[in-house]
């Protein structure tokens, strides 16, 4: 099967931001090549060393948090 890998990337983006800590990191606890993408869009901090974690841009938080709603925002 074929797959979207931008719309996965969104649907990752979205996600990172529900383990949003210390203000602009996220636990990067999804996959690697997902991982790498987002970097290659400009959205995070490089995914590849030994922290736990990756740095949304200002850029990638935007979009995250804008992604979280249109994605998995409940409607009234």
């Amino acid at each position: 099967m074929k797959l979207d890998t931008d719309r996965i990337d969104d649907a990752v983006l979205a996600l990172l931001l529900l383990g949003l800590h210390e203000g602009e990191r996220a636990w990067k606890s999804f996959d690697w090549d997902a991982l790498d993408r987002l970097h290659a869009k400009g959205l995070i901090s490089d995914p590849a060393g030994k922290a736990r974690s990756v740095v949304f841009t200002a850029q990638g938080k935007a979009k995250a948090q804008a992604l979280l709603q249109s994605l998995f925002g409940a409607t009234d």
